[in-house]
């Protein structure tokens, strides 16, 4: 590691990788009782290793582990946050997305929220930190997910249910020592995943809010303050990416609109020194919102790449879009990487193992051929 320039790099990648089939076939044997929970992890130990293996021979210099030990992106760490606990519903469908819904898992608050000292995500981290030679980076739901994944009926916690600030506030707390624990274990790049700024730029989600009594406009602001309060402390030497997208499930999404409406708050009022932006398709509306960055050290990584077909973009069609998005950001504050995960659920993306890696070496490719290195 200390032969390594440190982060950030050109190319990047947001985080979850397809689950081998070793990996579904074990957990199907543990539901079945028929082997147990530690055989289970000796196979996500051995999948995770060939996934830092798939992403340093792709060239990248970060490497995750492809959030193989979840089962959804974000509900497996909230699962383990004091104060919440999540059910599942019958004959109810989950999070519907545009063609498919997820299984009817839902987090509910039961009494304070807090982040607890031995979270298992903080010794996922060390596992991977232990298997690679480049840099280990974990990826986790924002502070946001923890709001907005949770329907008002769903907080049995009255001083919650009474008072939305006092709730923020005490998720910014929690986060704010996640932030802590993930350094003292030795992470130096940590990834907050807020996709719910751009789902508060979504017309029709816009309104779901207003009907709920709650301008969206104020929610982005209050969604940024927590980000910012969580990561304000962190040390010098500790890197914070931010991801936003507008759903990913078994390649179809919920949301669509412009960054506009959330574009200042991201840019300017969050405190985030990286920026994974969804730009794969016109539901992302255009650059423009790249102007609101800052001059400075802030990167953005337009997801030109998706994740959500097979078809390989071509790279002098991807080397224009860094010609326009330059003229709203300077060059040198931009990097690439896929629009989303692969894999954001266990279910994972239409696409192959192939296809994956296809998309993995053009990042590279496309990094060294815009800036001359990844």
């Amino acid at each position: 590691m200390s032969e390594l320039t440190p982060p950030p790099y050109r190319a990047d990648h947001v985080g979850s990788l397809l689950r081998p089939a070793s990996v579904k076939d074990a957990r199907k044997r543990l539901a079945a009782n028929e082997i147990t929970a530690e055989e289970l992890k000796a196979v996500e130990d051995d999948a995770i290793r060939d996934a830092v293996k798939l992403q340093e021979e792709a060239g990248l210099k970060i490497v995750t582990d492809g959030e193989i030990r979840r089962s959804f992106w974000h509900y497996d760490f909230m699962q383990d946050l004091v104060g919440f606990k999540f059910v599942e519903r019958d004959a109810i469908t989950g999070i519907h997305f545009k063609g498919a819904n997820t299984r009817p898992i839902f987090p509910t608050i039961t009494g304070p929220v807090d982040f607890s000292e031995d979270h298992p995500m903080l010794d996922h981290f060390k596992f991977l930190a232990a298997e690679t030679k480049v840099t280990p980076k974990i990826s986790i739901p924002g502070p946001s997910c923890c709001h907005f994944r949770v329907a008002k009926d769903d907080i049995s916690y009255q001083p919650y249910r009474d008072d939305l600030e006092l709730l923020l506030a005490d998720l910014a707390k929690a986060y704010s020592k996640a932030v802590k624990a993930f350094y003292d274990a030795g992470c130096r790049y940590l990834q907050m995943d807020d996709i719910y700024f751009a789902y508060l730029c979504d017309p029709n989600i816009r309104e779901q809010k207003k009907q709920e009594g709650i301008d969206p406009d104020w929610l982005i602001d209050r969604y940024a303050w927590m980000m910012n309060e969580a990561i304000k402390d962190r040390p010098s030497d500790m890197l914070i990416g931010m991801h936003m997208c507008r759903g990913n499930f078994k390649s179809t999404w919920v949301a669509e609109g412009a960054y506009d409406p959330a574009a200042d708050a991201i840019f300017n009022k969050t405190g985030v020194d990286l920026f994974f932006m969804e730009y794969d398709t016109d539901r992302a509306g255009g650059l423009e919102p790249l102007r609101l960055l800052a001059k400075g050290k802030q990167r953005v990584y337009p997801g030109f790449i998706t994740t959500k077909t097979a078809e390989l973009e071509a790279l002098d069609d991807l080397k224009r879009k860094f010609d326009e998005a330059s003229k709203y950001a300077d060059l040198d504050q931009l990097g690439i990487a896929p629009q989303c995960g692969f894999s954001s659920t266990e279910e994972g993306n239409t696409i192959t193992e192939d296809d994956q890696k296809r998309k993995l070496d053009l990042v590279v490719r496309t990094a060294e051929a815009v800036w001359g290195s990844a």
